[in-house]
Formats: structure tokens, C-alpha cells, sequence
């Protein structure tokens, strides 16, 4: 139970300081969403101070109360679950934006991250079980396209099966003009016809990470004794690799790709800018350009709450698996 205490006491500490910083990090940029507000309207018209003051409200950004008050208003409507108005989607709510391209970002990259971490657990077993094998000649290759910059790899697949072959569309989430959006089958076979290249770009980029650690850990775990026990025994080598060899050493990479999809909220800005893919990435990117405090200080909620939790049910996991870690704890 102390265990279990301090660290949920750790992690409400950690949220507090993360919610402090997603309030004060908007404000230190230049500009305010007011007045982006303003001159939009201003084409219409001249606009009165009393709009201002209204608009002020409406965005909970009243530039004339001191940075403690806004501060506590701002406790005060995340404790009333109020996220705010999006200006960049003005007059949409940030809750309900945030509703709108969430499950683009959740379905995209959730199943790219699990894909990859699939294929590479397997590509490292089979690479770290026979050591020298072909395997091990690509892997370098891997790694090395993990290393290549995020987004010239998204420009090369999107110019060479977009641009010159044509065999995926250039950009978008789905055929806006020959579906109807809703559970039926012309649309879900839209979006995963739409997703596979942006998909394609995030297994490339990360499926080399997950097949050197998990190479790695195999080799480590191939001269445990327990190993030289189970072929003294005369098991059969495939009951030793999987069983024996694969099941110790991928534990390392579960923990970590339980940590990585904490990370699949906050999504691939640069992967969803490319493709024009319409998830939270592309949300947060016309915040940003539009002073969207409202919008920027909600993505950045959620992505804070989906890394805390899936790094608090790491660590309670931990503690259940191996006692000692509560010991330490």
C-alpha cells in the first residue's frame, strides 16, 4: 500500500507540474488569441470594446487579469472539465475537437506502433537466435532508416507511391467525395486504403529500434544457464526460442512499448502535416499557428495524461513482476 501511495503521489505531483507548464507555455509565445479574434472580425466591421471584452470571455483569455488569476480560472475549468473554445475552429469546443481527431491519430499510429513493435520482436528473435544469419545483415539497414529525418522519409514514399506509381492517394483520411462517413464499409475501406502510406512511414522509421533491442536482449539471454538447462534436457531448439530464450528477453521491450503507447496521443506531427492526414497532429499545428491556447493547452492535457498513465501502469506492473523494484520504490 506505501508502494502503491508513493506513486500515485509521485505522478499527481508530476500531472500538477505538467498542467502548470501547458498553462504558462502558450502564454510565452507571441501574440494572443484575442486579437487573431479581433482582426478576423474586423474585416467586417469596426469591432467595439465591449466585443472585445466578450470575446475575452468567451476564450478565457482576459489579457487584462494578472497571470495568478487566469491561472486559477483555468484550475478551476479543467476541475469543471471546460476546455475552452478553439479559436482555429472557432466556435467548436476544444473537447469536441480534440473528440474529432483523436481516434484518426489513435487508429493510424496505435497500429503502425503495433505492427512495428510485432514485426521487430520477431526480426530481433529470429536475428539473435541464429547469430550471423542474413538477419543480422539488415538490421544495420534498419537502423539506419531510423535514423533517416522523419519527414523526407514520408516526402520519399509520398513522391515515388503517390506522385509517380499512383498507388495511394496523396493526402487525406478518406475519400471525402465518394463515401459517407459512418460504420459502413465503403468508408472504413477509405480510411485504410488512406492510412496504409502514412502507416508504412511510421513502421519503417521505428520497426529498427525494436528489432536491435529485442537482437540484443537474445543474445544476452542465450548464455543464461537456464538456456544450457533446457538443451541439456533435450528440448526441442524451437520450445528453447520461444518458451525459454524469446520470453525472457522481450520483457525489456514490453515496458518499453507499453511507455510508447502513452506516446501514441500525441501523434506524428510531421507525418499527419505531409500526408494532410486529419489527426490531432494536424489539430495541434493550426493551433500553434492561430495562438489556439485553448486548443494547444487541451492536446498537451491529453497527451500528459496518456504518458503519465501508461508510464504508472509501467511502474505498478514492475512492482507487481518483480518485488525488489518495492524495495527500492
Amino acid at each position: 500500500m506505501r508502494f502503491l501511495l508513493r506513486k500515485i503521489g509521485f505522478y499527481a505531483i508530476a500531472l500538477w507540474a505538467a498542467v502548470t507548464l501547458n498553462f504558462l507555455l502558450p502564454r510565452l509565445l507571441p501574440g494572443n488569441p484575442v486579437d487573431i479574434m479581433v482582426s478576423r472580425l474586423a474585416t467586417h466591421g469596426q469591432v467595439s470594446p465591449a466585443t472585445r471584452q466578450a470575446i475575452e470571455a468567451l476564450l478565457g483569455a482576459d489579457t487584462g487579469a494578472s497571470m495568478w488569476d487566469q491561472y486559477v480560472q483555468y484550475l478551476g475549468q479543467l476541475l469543471r472539465g471546460d476546455l475552452g473554445v478553439s479559436v482555429a475552429y472557432f466556435p467548436t469546443p476544444v473537447g469536441q475537437v480534440i473528440g474529432q481527431t483523436l481516434p484518426w491519430t489513435i487508429g493510424l499510429v496505435g497500429l503502425a506502433t503495433i505492427i512495428s513493435f510485432l514485426l521487430g520482436i520477431v526480426l530481433g528473435t529470429a536475428a539473435g537466435w541464429k547469430r550471423g544469419h542474413f538477419l543480422d545483415n539488415i538490421i544495420p539497414g534498419l537502423t539506419m532508416l531510423q535514423s533517416v529525418p522523419y519527414f523526407w522519409l514520408a516526402l520519399i514514399l509520398l513522391f515515388l507511391f503517390s506522385s509517380t506509381w499512383r498507388i495511394f492517394p496523396i493526402h487525406g483520411g478518406y475519400d471525402v467525395y465518394g463515401t459517407v462517413v459512418g460504420l459502413n464499409w465503403p468508408f472504413i475501406k477509405s480510411v485504410v486504403y488512406y492510412g496504409i502510406l502514412p502507416a508504412i512511414t511510421i513502421v519503417i522509421s521505428s520497426v529498427g529500434g525494436w528489432t536491435l533491442g529485442m537482437r540484443n536482449m537474445m543474445v544476452s539471454t542465450m548464455s543464461e544457464d537456464y538456456i544450457l538447462t533446457a538443451e541439456a534436457k533435450g528440448l526441442t531448439p524451437r520450445r528453447i526460442r520461444t518458451w525459454y530464450a524469446a520470453r525472457n528477453a522481450v520483457l525489456p521491450s514490453i515496458s518499453g512499448f507499453a511507455i510508447s503507447l502513452g506516446f501514441v496521443v500525441a501523434g506524428s506531427l510531421v507525418t499527419e502535416q505531409v500526408f494532410s492526414y486529419p489527426g490531432i497532429g494536424t489539430a495541434l499545428y493550426q493551433a500553434v499557428n492561430n495562438n489556439d491556447y485553448a486548443l494547444m493547452q487541451g492536446i498537451f492535457l491529453v497527451i500528459t495524461l496518456s504518458v503519465l498513465g501508461a508510464n504508472l501502469i509501467v511502474d505498478l506492473l514492475y512492482g507487481v513482476i518483480d518485488p525488489r523494484t518495492r524495495a527500492r520504490g
